[in-house]
């Protein structure tokens, strides 16, 4: 049953083929057995999810199943839940229970979901390649001496090693897209506002975006449907009807505008991952799509703005972590001022302190005019670029990650590198913009990722195109060896 994809174990268990119950203990059997090659979970939460399945197979008994019951999912440990630990990969949150249910998992779980665990992540969502947390890094299955990618590596290492057939994400700058582009497997942002963040432990506030990550566009529908809509705790929130997006997949993509902006095509590119995409793209055009060049000139721009943004975000967000009220308190602290200073010290990794000083300096008096707002003004400016290109393509097409995945370690002691990771997805968080990343091929070995992005709230267009793609391609369904049986 790992093989089969979410939509594949709804149809299985609507067919009476198997139940949650056997299918929530052979996936927790998998993760036993072998995530000690990857580190994909911070905790395995065993007797919850039998619990839970047991009460998914009454329901099904009695006729009240929806599509989701009794399915296994894995949440990125950035999202409470109830009762559970809720690290955020930091020894700061080492200790913290959840007292409440997210609102991505409270819907998840009334559409009937299991919960498996909660995945390792870059501490507090910082980083790009999941070595940051506290429980020591995430492994990649396509090859466990590189990286997953981040910031929700964990899960999309879960998903592509099939020791759960969906998993939870957040994206704050393409930590939804890079690591599922990564690991070989799909991974959804929405809208902002799209989904709410109750719940959602805060690293960028303007930016942060919970999203669905799993093998297969349809899978990906499934998933948004559920957890999309207004949320009146979340101020951010947007009062918008959720469409069926399992429905629009048979839109097809006969006649779609497809955009290739020519800064994505430019130096920094491995050629490995170019010919990838410019492949998937000409696949596209078999299908009748028309493709043409854009140009997006305020790319360059993005890195640079979203480096000041999210950690004054950052900073303002993680000032609340004192060794006061929850959370790491250093031990027999000589005052107020020492308990500040050691626990905050103690329960901070080294980029999230990095961040947070970053933050810290470009908020501060004669540096606010100078940094920030200009950030602010190069946001604006990215922005404008989307809505004028909107004005003449559908989507918007290129490369997810410059590269495949890179060697462990490669990169933590070379923070800008690590930083350009992100190079072709944060213009979209800082626009604000739906973006998904599939599979579309393999470099050396690894996974190449291609990036569409769509115009505010144009998930069922960007979930159409990938599906179609992916009933004409098998990238989706490649498995890394060692995990397919």
């Amino acid at each position: 049953m790992h093989e089969k994809t979410v939509a594949e174990l709804s149809a299985a268990l609507g067919a009476g083929e198997a139940s949650s119950e056997e299918i929530t203990r052979a996936l927790l059997a998998r993760v036993e057995r072998l995530d000690a090659r990857l580190n994909s979970f911070i905790t395995v939460t065993a007797e919850r999810a039998l619990e839970q399945a047991r009460t998914a197979d009454r329901r099904r008994a009695r006729g009240e199943a929806g599509p989701l019951t009794g399915i296994p999912i894995a949440y990125k440990d950035i999202f409470c839940t109830l009762g559970v630990r809720t690290s955020c990969g930091s020894r700061m949150l080492d200790n913290f229970t959840a007292p409440y249910e997210s609102a991505v998992t409270a819907r998840l779980e009334a559409a009937g979901m299991v919960m498996l665990g909660k995945t390792n992540m870059d501490e507090f969502a910082m980083g790009s390649s999941s070595e940051t947390s506290h429980y020591g890094p995430v492994r990649n299955p396509w090859d466990p001496q590189t990286v997953p990618g981040g910031s929700s590596g964990g899960s999309a290492a879960a998903v592509a090693a099939r020791l759960s057939p969906a998993a939870t994400g957040t994206d704050t700058g393409g930590s939804i897209r890079q690591p599922a582009a990564l690991c070989g497997i799909s991974g959804l942002k929405p809208t902002y506002g799209r989904v709410s963040r109750f719940g959602m432990i805060a690293f960028a506030s303007s930016l942060d975006q919970g999203g669905p990550m799993a093998r297969t566009a349809e899978d990906l529908a499934w998933l948004l449907g559920a957890m999309a809509g207004f949320d009146p705790r979340d101020s951010t929130s947007v009062d918008e009807p959720v469409p069926d997006y399992v429905a629009e997949l048979g839109r097809g993509i006969e006649g779609l505008r497809i955009g290739l902006p020519r800064e994505y095509f430019a130096e920094g590119l491995d050629p490995g991952v170019a010919r990838a995409v410019e492949e998937a793209v000409a696949e596209c055009r078999r299908l009748g799509a028309q493709v043409r060049e854009i140009s997006l000139p305020n790319t360059r721009l993005a890195v640079p703005a979203y480096y000041v943004i999210a950690p004054a975000e950052c900073s303002s967000n993680l000032s609340r972590y004192d060794g006061v009220r929850f959370g790491h308190r250093c031990e027999d602290p000589a005052d107020l001022e020492d308990l500040y200073k050691r626990s905050r010290s103690e329960g901070f990794g080294a980029e999230v302190k990095r961040r947070i000083l970053v933050g810290t300096y470009v908020l501060s008096a004669g540096y606010y005019e100078a940094y920030y707002r200009k950030a602010q003004q190069l946001r604006r400016l990215i922005r404008e670029d989307f809505r004028r290109a909107f004005e003449d393509v559908d989507v918007i097409m290129g490369p997810t990650s410059p590269s495949a995945a890179f060697r462990l370690g490669e990169r933590l002691d070379d923070p800008v590198t690590m930083y350009l990771s992100d190079i072709y997805t944060i213009a979209v968080n800082l626009a604000g913009l739906p973006a998904l990343s599939i599979p579309c091929g393999f470099v050396d070995g690894l996974p190449a990722g291609l990036h569409v992005i769509g115009d505010y709230f144009q998930e069922g267009r960007l979930l159409a195109l990938a599906h179609r793609y992916q009933q004409a391609t098998d990238w989706h369904r490649r498995v890394p060896a060692g995990f397919g049986a």
